[in-house]
């Protein structure tokens, strides 16, 4: 009887455990899903890019330089789906930002432009970083989308101030002085060879 006793005990204690450890599983994944539903609402609602050209500069641009074009769009198009959809914009994002550093434009091939795409591809890649990692930090998320945004605004103020800038006529002789300023055009300072004898 004892035994009897002892065993029903333990089959009572068996099936109470499991049960408290279903309702405790359950309650984690409750927990967790409804951690990436807030997640995924933060995102979907801070995920605003301004893709639209924001001067003549940057909208002619958009005719003429094919990646400038593309990244554009892609900006302009927001996932709605779920997590994976943002995702996988991220990524499209940071391929189409990556290409436009390696077909500038002449006009716009400078150091200043060359910086402020440097600066734009890494803020995209961060993006697609930090969206992927396995607990995605929503808010950092969102303050990328901010400073993308700065970013593409910054460059497309510097291309409209060369644009500008290339308007203003030369006055007489600046662009002599120009070419002697151009370090590329000048003779080395060279010290002469001793080796060699000087003509005189």
């Amino acid at each position: 009887m004892k035994i009897k006793l002892v065993q029903l005990l333990m089959v009572f204690f068996v099936v109470y455990s499991c049960k408290n450890e279903d309702e405790i599983r359950l309650a984690e994944n409750l927990k967790d899903t409804q951690k990436k539903e807030l997640i995924f609402a933060n995102i979907n609602k801070g995920w605003i890019f301004n893709a639209n050209p924001i001067n003549a500069t940057a909208q002619k641009n958009t005719l003429s330089w094919n990646e400038w074009r593309l990244f554009l769009r892609e900006l302009a198009q927001k996932p709605k789906k779920n997590i994976g959809a943002f995702q996988k914009k991220a990524t499209e994002l940071s391929i189409k930002a990556m290409v436009l550093n390696e077909n500038i434009p002449e006009t716009f091939n400078t150091p200043q432009i060359k910086a402020r795409i440097a600066t734009l591809i890494t803020k995209v890649k961060l993006l697609d970083l930090f969206i992927h990692l396995d607990a995605i930090p929503d808010q950092k998320v969102i303050l990328l989308v901010t400073q993308i945004n700065e970013e593409l605004v910054s460059l497309q103020m510097q291309m409209d101030k060369i644009v500008q800038k290339s308007l203003i006529p030369l006055e007489e002789g600046e662009s002599d002085l120009l070419k002697m300023l151009d370090t590329a055009r000048a003779i080395p300072n060279v010290k002469p060879d001793p080796n060699i004898p000087r003509v005189e």
